[in-house]
């Protein structure tokens, strides 16, 4: 009997450790390992995140991966999103500053990118993609080709009307500012800083983010009042009962 309980404790701490190993895993490499090592060029970008409960709190994350053939001449690109993926609390916390942004890529022949930058920046300056012009002012910007819209739409949002979502563009002085930052290892939120979870493009590209986040506050607020009601009305009992027991 006690070597079968010694046995039943030994497998529950296996379970535990393996559990608290999963746990502590670092989401996104654990997709670079598993799907993307021999893929040429690819992105991780967080689609989404959430977080569920009040007390006991857990954190999710949604990814978008676009894959890539790695052909000089047309590249070609599929994309998909993830299921809701449950990441650790500090995970959590180190990133929740990258709504919408890329947090890992790779370009063929190039080791992989982790550092956050703007959904499809990293294909800014490459002629497979797009190519330089110039506005009325002599001004050089970016311009995607039409076959890659999807970079254009990662950035600007889809479905709004005029160039680059109504008129946004990538110019000469945006770039140079991101390649400043990703080669220093710098997050790079954009000239404006209007990239990144806080930033006014991603208030116009993840509305339910915000939505559900206002809806959580609300949630939030609410149980905390109902909580606050509940102990004001437990001590006015007691102090009610006290009072009666002091009149005996």
């Amino acid at each position: 009997m006690k070597s079968t309980f010694s046995k039943f404790n030994k497998l529950l701490l296996l379970m535990v450790i393996i559990s608290i190993t999963c746990g502590t895993t670092n989401p996104v490499q654990r997709i670079i390992k598993q799907d993307l090592q021999k893929v040429p060029e690819w992105a991780i970008i967080l689609e989404d995140m959430k977080e569920e409960g009040f007390f006991s709190r857990d954190y999710f994350h949604k990814y978008r991966i676009l894959t890539g053939t790695g052909d000089t001449t047309q590249a070609q690109f599929e994309e998909r999103v993830t299921d809701w993926i449950e990441v650790p609390t500090s995970y959590y916390r180190q990133n929740e500053n990258y709504l919408g942004m890329t947090l890992a890529s790779k370009l063929p022949g190039q080791n992989p990118n982790k550092t956050a930058i703007p959904p499809g920046y990293q294909y800014v300056g490459d002629s497979r993609y797009g190519r330089w012009r110039q506005d009325e002012r002599g001004n050089s910007f970016w311009e995607f080709y039409g076959k890659y819209a999807l970079f254009r739409d990662l950035l600007f949002g889809s479905g709004t009307p005029g160039l680059f979502g109504g008129g946004r563009r990538i110019f000469m002085d945006d770039y140079q500012s991101y390649r400043r930052s990703v080669d220093n290892g710098r997050p790079f939120f954009g000239r404006k800083g209007q990239y990144g979870t806080y930033g006014s493009t991603t208030t116009q590209t993840k509305p339910s983010f915000f939505e559900r986040k206002k809806t959580r506050m609300q949630e939030r607020k609410s149980a905390f009042s109902q909580r606050v009601q509940s102990r004001m009305g437990r001590s006015s009992r007691s102090s009610v009962s006290r009072s009666f027991g002091r009149g005996k």
